[in-house]
């Protein structure tokens, strides 16, 4: 299919792709510096959490509905319903008139923006061969940390001086400009044509059983208990759903997602890696500004900017993987080498106090480095290993992992944060998600709060350690030349 588009057509379908994914990446960091004001406005604490948490897991359930879909109707046809939903719900969010509107028009947003970056990495996977994908996945991954660093400093800046309405106003312009781009430069893109079956009824019991247990998770993180009876109940109707999907799966004569790719051992391997890498990713995002924020008692401004190694490393080992990848056609090397050097870059970090700012910049590189070299390769690594007609089923199931993988870190680190500091009697942070920390001021408080994200980051160090197992056991196969 690579043949199909010269390579300046192939340069600015690379363009539309892009626009995409930093216009869905975006929102999911320039939303939380707005939520103060958000909050002011409409005197609402109780659903202010999700507004950000709504969106991602709206987007985690869209994405292997999305995935399915493109493989029936074409990519093309999804990826612009995906823009024009988003375009359309972010409209709502900024006329919202209060928190109950805003959380549904989020959703909205959510779910298109899960077709603007599951569709998007499965047309690469339609047309670059399977040894030049890592290159262009990078290019995706610097896109995600362009956002993680544009996001708060331009939601901080357009909350300033105009108003919170204006973080979503931005993306009127931004998503007419992508559905416009994505449309002419996408006409071109070949689509096989064969009968669809959508599997509704797959598509229903996904939806109730995946969205049962990531809000089950998601309210974990926001300090509920996981033994309290509404998490209980999420979590237990979600396993349901999930079993009566997959039972129903086995029945069907087009499933919404083939359980035999759950016995390819190279796809089942790189879903863990990517996991346990979108588990740290996540995590360490909320985890250290409050680490840092606490402890130096910097405003959220400085905090933010304290990120910033972490989001400079992702493009530099996203670039660095993509090009030994297509340089040795081979993906093992590098995501074992990602795996390995996770755990020790996240120890450095939990030894090094953030008042050491250039060990601590350091050590938030590496931590980057090593998240860029496993995202995209093992993106690439199951790509290969399947057939291309399951590559946007694939696709849309490595990015479910790697959703699933975010939200589950930052609902166990939360989590466990909020155990150890009521355990130490340093108090609680009033919601893990905003980032609210205080020592009251004191050295003490200050020390005792080192010590207790020290051991935190431990545990995460060690949680690590688990894709370091999987990488190690993945096949070291040779992918397909340049063709």
């Amino acid at each position: 299919m690579s043949a199909a588009l010269t390579p300046v057509a192939l340069r600015n379908v690379l363009i539309a792709l892009m626009l995409a994914i930093f216009l869905g990446a975006l929102d999911q960091t320039i939303v939380a510096i707005s939520l103060p004001a958000i909050s002011t406005q409409f005197n609402d604490v109780g659903l202010l959490a999700w507004v950000i948490s709504g969106y991602l897991v709206a987007m985690t359930v869209a994405v292997p509905i999305y995935g399915k879909l493109g493989d029936l109707y074409g990519r093309r046809r999804m990826i612009l319903i995906g823009i024009a939903l988003f375009t359309f719900a972010s409209m709502g969010c900024a006329l919202a008139q209060n928190m109950q509107q805003l959380v549904f028009a989020r959703v909205l947003q959510g779910i298109g923006a899960g077709g603007m970056v599951s569709v998007s990495q499965a047309i690469i996977g339609d047309l670059v061969p399977p040894r030049e994908r890592g290159r262009y996945q990078g290019y995706f991954s610097s896109m995600y940390a362009l956002a993680s660093v544009a996001g708060p400093v331009l939601g901080g800046w357009l909350t300033a001086y105009l108003s919170w309405h204006w973080v979503f106003w931005i993306n009127l312009p931004l998503g007419l400009c992508a559905w416009w781009v994505a449309y002419r430069v996408l006409g071109g893109l070949p689509v096989v044509r064969r009968q669809a079956r959508v599997d509704y009824l797959g598509a229903l019991l996904l939806v109730l059983g995946l969205g049962s247990l990531m809000l089950g998770i998601t309210l974990v993180g926001q300090g509920h208990d996981w033994g309290s009876l509404v998490v209980t109940g999420l979590l237990s109707g979600g396993l349901l759903g999930l079993i009566a999907f997959i039972g129903h799966e086995r029945r069907a004569l087009e499933p919404l997602l083939p359980l035999d790719l759950f016995g390819n051992r190279v796809a089942v391997l790189c879903w863990c890696v990517i996991f346990c890498a979108s588990f740290q990713s996540m995590s360490l995002t909320m985890l250290m500004p409050l680490r840092f924020q606490g402890i130096t008692g910097s405003g959220a401004d400085s905090a933010a900017l304290h990120l910033l190694p972490l989001a400079m490393g992702l493009p530099i080992g996203a670039f660095t993987g993509g090009r030994l990848t297509s340089h040795t056609a081979r993906y093992k090397p590098q995501i074992l080498a990602g795996a390995v050097l996770m755990p020790i870059a996240i120890l450095g970090m939990a030894l090094s106090p953030p008042q050491a700012g250039l060990a601590s910049a350091v050590f938030m590189l590496l931590t980057g480095i090593a998240c860029g070299l496993q995202f995209p390769t093992t993106l690439v690594a199951t790509q290969s290993a399947v057939d291309k007609r399951d590559i946007g089923v694939a696709t849309s199931t490595t990015n479910l992992f790697r959703s699933m993988g975010g939200a589950v870190g930052v609902a166990c680190m939360s989590s466990l944060l909020l155990g150890m500091l009521q355990h130490n009697g340093l108090g609680t942070p009033a919601n893990p998600l905003l980032g609210s920390l205080s020592t009251g001021g004191s050295t003490t408080g200050a020390q005792s709060l080192q010590e207790t994200f020290g051991q935190l980051l431990m545990i995460s160090a060690g949680f690590a350690g688990l894709a370091i197992v999987a990488a190690w056991l993945l096949p070291d196969r040779q992918l397909r030349g340049r063709e």
